[in-house]
């Protein structure tokens, strides 16, 4: 049963991709149906599973060495994900199987350095952790944002920094000034993100000053929260600003309201490389990482993938990360 669903939800990912593109092509902007979607101002992302034009690089002895010998033994690099964080994040491709997008790009730079084959896998976003764990995985590479909670259990090296967006539909005319904003909305986020705790958060503030009660709802699929948005029947959904700019630029159904630090007020969040505390790993991530910003490889994929906001000029091991709830 479990499998039918996914299997209708990727379906319905393929045909909103297929839209996307569709749309595009009509509006003039010189998008192609099929492959590869070009917005208006010019940003070409590729849907395909081929991925011809994916960043690739050659390993870095210096920095493989440092590797955990189990794992320069076995050769390979698994990395698990969500496959539905959405576009240009991480994705399935138009075949609707392949995972794509900047954060598989990202793993496969630091295997390329590493000199490891990568293995990419997806779960369920709480369950990457459980696979993190239990040793089944080596890393986590999926728009995770260093937290300091999250910092109890795992090691973090960053690589760009975490904005998040709050998505509205187009034709709505309220505006967002803060949290209190949000009073009596219906806004849409994933369950056990950053996101939602900051939601969660500012719901409670707003109750303790005689707010209405913000509508907290829950999607874990990119297309669920697409289809809510264009039906009106969320008010907004705060999400990772990089697929609320795709999805407003090619969608036309929506606009951005307002970005903001993935740790809200706190402090510049920023999205890293998770991989299982003191296995030693994350000091080989770390400098695949910082080389392949270095040598401009890093910003190949930042292009590729419309992330220009969230550029960053050195990765950092376990910086300061979004403070634990009530902290």
């Amino acid at each position: 049963m479990g499998s039918a669903r996914t299997g209708r939800r990727h379906g319905i990912l393929a045909a909103v991709l297929a839209t996307v593109a569709l749309v595009t092509a009509a509006c003039g902007s010189g998008g192609e149906v099929g492959n590869e979607v070009r917005t208006a101002d010019g940003q070409v992302f590729d849907l395909s599973p081929e991925q011809s034009t994916r960043v690739r690089t050659d390993k870095v002895d210096a920095i493989a060495a440092k590797v955990p010998q189990a794992i320069r033994d076995r050769g390979t690099f698994v990395v698990t994900g969500s496959a539905t964080t959405g576009p240009p994040l991480r994705f399935h491709a138009t075949d609707d199987r392949t995972l794509v997008g900047s954060e598989i790009d990202f793993a496969y730079l630091v295997a390329d350095i590493l000199g490891l084959r990568l293995e990419p896998l997806a779960a369920d976003w709480s369950q990457n952790f459980v696979k993190i764990d239990s040793g089944e995985v080596d890393a986590f590479i999926s728009n995770v944002t260093v937290t300091e909670e999250r910092k109890e259990k795992y090691d973090f090296a960053t690589y760009r920094l975490d904005n998040i967006a709050l998505e509205v539909p187009k034709d709505d005319d309220w505006t967002y000034t803060d949290r209190k904003s949000l009073a009596g909305k219906r806004i849409g986020v994933g369950s056990g993100t950053n996101q939602e705790q900051l939601l969660v958060e500012w719901n409670e503030s707003n109750i303790a000053d005689g707010l209405p009660a913000i509508d907290i709802a829950y999607y874990q699929q990119a297309t669920d929260y697409y289809l809510a948005l264009s039906s009106h029947r969320i008010d907004g959904y705060l999400g990772p600003n990089p697929v609320a700019v795709y999805h407003s630029a090619t969608s036309g159904d929506t606009k951005i309201a307002t970005t903001l630090s993935g740790a809200g007020d706190a402090l510049q969040a920023e999205i890293a490389v998770a991989t299982k505390k003191g296995n030693g790993l994350v000091t080989a991530v770390h400098e695949a990482l910082q080389y392949a910003i270095d040598n401009g490889i890093y910003q190949r994929v930042i292009d590729r993938w419309g992330l220009r906001s969230e550029v960053v000029t050195q990765s950092r091991i376990n910086p300061p990360g979004l403070p634990k709830p009530g902290a």
